[in-house]
């Protein structure tokens, strides 16, 4: 395994615990607490342009104005023998030393952890102490816990779209998000072929829904709508070589390739969004591609004009003020 035991920190292969009989299952995260105390500076993101679910915090904390209230370090693209790893030491606050390792994160927050070490972090700089490490969460913790802070009343889960942005979340999460993880992880030909073909069923299901609605749930941008965007911008360049994702490109579905677009193309989106990095990241898992080589293609032009304004939308929902 690739993580702490007992505090200690142990190299190994990427994943290699949560692979149970060929097939790959998520290990559940450990910090999850919510309340927080919003004050500028205290907060800071442990992120990496890699990982999509740390991608997602990168999104929130633009969409809400944040920058100036939560500071970020983002770690090499590569994982490397002592996991996720700085160009710098970190500055974390007053309780502890600067960091070089994420790892020493969690080691600080519970002297005994044992577990694997992810990213994204939401990390109490005045405490010394992981809030957070489970991105469903941040994102929601991000998405109101500051808005007293900064006025912004701009709300990505928002109470009468709830129920159906929960219902897509559930479907993204498991066959896309996750899905590509399955497919790329399985060890059996078993598992793969449960997994790809999940994967490309429920990519079906999105292309044909997208065709008819601007947005997952609708005419209102979510948070449903940026958990998917952040596998989708990955597809093409990382997952359907590295992951064996191949059946179809994102680019060859006509509804969700200008999805995509539409989302990259939100202001200050692409900014979040490192394709350099994700490719040097996900060809650089070497029990995945042992020669760690990384492939020139393929060009993407997710700038070009999108056609998604052939369909009725409202932006982002407003909270009542």
């Amino acid at each position: 395994m690739s993580g702490l035991v007992n505090g200690k920190w142990v190299s190994g292969d990427v994943a290699k615990e949560e692979i149970k009989n060929g097939a790959f299952h998520r290990e559940e995260t450990a910090f999850r607490e919510t309340h927080i105390e919003p004050q500028a500076g205290r907060y800071q993101l442990f992120v990496s342009y890699l990982c999509p679910w740390a991608s997602r915090t990168l999104i929130f904390r633009h969409l809400k104005g944040l920058e100036k209230f939560i500071s970020v370090s983002i770690a090499q693209p590569v994982i490397g023998e002592n996991g996720w790893t700085f160009d710098e030491p970190q500055d974390v606050g007053d309780k502890i030393p600067a960091i070089r390792h994420v790892h020493e994160l969690y080691t600080a927050s519970d002297a005994h952890y044992t577990g694997k070490v992810s990213v994204p972090v939401l990390w109490d700089r005045q405490e010394g102490r992981i809030v957070n490490n489970e991105s469903a969460d941040i994102i929601r913790i991000l998405n109101h816990a500051f808005d007293a802070l900064n006025g912004n009343q701009d709300d990505f889960y928002p109470a009468p779209l709830r129920e159906e942005i929960d219902r897509w979340n559930e479907v993204i999460y498991h066959d896309v998000n996750n899905g590509v993880y399955k497919t790329g992880f399985a060890k059996t030909q078993e598992s793969y072929n449960d997994a790809v073909t999940r994967l490309f069923s429920t990519l079906g299901t999105l292309e044909a829904h997208l065709d008819s609605h601007r947005y997952i749930a609708g005419e209102y941008l979510t948070e449903a709508d940026w958990r998917l965007f952040v596998t989708l911008v990955r597809f093409d360049s990382a997952y359907h070589g590295a992951f064996k994702c191949n059946v179809r490109r994102i680019e060859d579905y006509p509804n969700l390739s200008n999805y995509l677009r539409e989302l990259y193309q939100w202001h200050g989106i692409s900014d979040t969004v490192n394709l350099a990095h994700i490719k040097q990241g996900y060809y650089g898992i070497l029990w995945l591609n042992p020669t760690g080589i990384v492939p020139a293609g393929p060009e993407l032009d997710l700038r070009r004009p999108h056609n998604r304004q052939r369909l009725n939308g409202r932006g982002i929902f407003k909270i009542a003020g």
